[in-house]
């Protein structure tokens, strides 16, 4: 009986073993599993979670977007990884809103901007886009950026981006925009349909292809007195059509390098500063009186030569007569100088004379 008892026990042990060493290896299998939290730093960057700083720099030519952003992220900065599109909810994270206030993307050689890019960013107060390659900016691409106020968009557009980034700049979630940065896209005008509509402290242009900046803008400057504009290094031209913007940048302190701004055109005004010109040499009204009057001496030449050819018709008669009188003149004097000549010529008139 008792070695029975025992066999029931020794086995009843074993079975307890068993089950044990089968949870020990189940739980040894998922401690071994890569497990990812939302406080985990994603691959391929460096977290400074006291800072709030992800920082994702390029690691063996990676193109993506970072999967699973820590949402105590403040400030992620992307550099160098070649994402070509942003697309719909890009930094949304399994569809939650982070709290993030700072976005760089920058030197990523991004194309296109998909609407609804930005989705789940509404605390983000900066937004750095510069030296990209953008083709293509949907207009609703900052959707959603109900409280951004600093917008980077340096040496990034291509012509059509800037046409596009216009009806971007458009979204009611902008209105808050205090800082706006288009440097070296070589714009040829303001993408923006109108300055007052936004509340802009801040507009750099510096280094673009604007030969002027327009009366309406203009206008709207003088209304916007807060706007702080950067304008140097564009190519004016300083003919009459500059006059409304040479005397806001005379009257105005807004331009903050109105020193830098300077005439390429026309060639006898290349490399003077706008600011340094003459009232004379943008009023339009001078340049209209300066033309009219080189038409009106050429109408007044004209008028003269008329008048002398119709006095020489209606004396022709009397200016033949006159001209054969001169002739006759000419020739009885021609004679008479013939006549003494030959007799001073001859050798016997002059024995004769002896």
């Amino acid at each position: 009986m008792r070695i029975t008892r025992s066999a029931e026990h020794l086995s009843v042990a074993f079975s307890v073993w068993s089950l044990l060493r089968l949870h020990c290896v189940a739980l040894l299998c998922l401690m071994s599993l890569p497990v990812r939290t939302d406080d985990a730093c994603p691959s391929s960057c460096s977290c400074a979670r006291d800072s709030g700083t992800v920082t994702c720099l390029p690691d063996g030519g990676d193109t993506d977007l970072p999967a699973d952003v820590p949402t105590w992220t403040s400030t992620l900065i992307l550099k160098g990884r070649n994402i070509s599109t942003l697309p719909q909810g890009a930094f949304t994270v399994n569809g939650t809103e982070l709290e993030m206030t700072t976005l760089s993307l920058s030197y990523n050689g991004i194309q296109t901007i998909e609407p609804y890019a930005f989705l789940g960013l509404s605390r983000l107060h900066l937004l750095d886009l510069s030296h990209n390659h953008l083709e293509t900016i949907s207009s609703r691409a900052f959707h959603g950026l109900l409280e951004l106020r600093s917008l980077f968009l340096n040496y990034s557009l291509s012509a059509d981006a800037a046409t596009q980034l216009s009806g971007a700049l458009s979204a009611p979630g902008l209105r808050n925009l205090h800082r706006l940065e288009l440097a070296g896209n070589q714009l040829k005008f303001i993408p923006m349909e109108r300055l007052d509509l936004y509340n802009l402290h801040a507009l750099v242009l510096i280094n673009n292809s604007m030969e002027n900046i327009g009366s309406e803008n203009i206008s709207s400057l003088y209304q916007q007195r807060r706007i702080r504009v950067y304008l140097a290094l564009n190519p004016f031209r300083c003919n009459c059509e500059l006059e409304m913007f040479y005397y806001w940048l005379k009257n105005s302190s807004q331009c903050q390098d109105a020193e830098r701004v300077i005439c390429r055109e026309p060639e006898a005004r290349r490399g003077i500063p706008v600011e340094k010109l003459r009232g004379e040499d943008v009023d339009c009204m001078n340049e209209n009186l300066e033309a009219v009057s080189y038409v009106f001496l050429g109408i007044v030449l004209a008028l003269i030569g008329v008048v002398f050819l119709m006095v020489l018709y209606l004396n022709r008669g009397g200016i033949k007569r006159w001209l054969n009188n001169i002739r006759e003149a000419c020739r009885d004097q021609m004679e008479v100088y013939h006549y003494r000549y030959e007799q001073d010529s001859d050798p016997r008139l002059a024995n004769v004379a002896v």
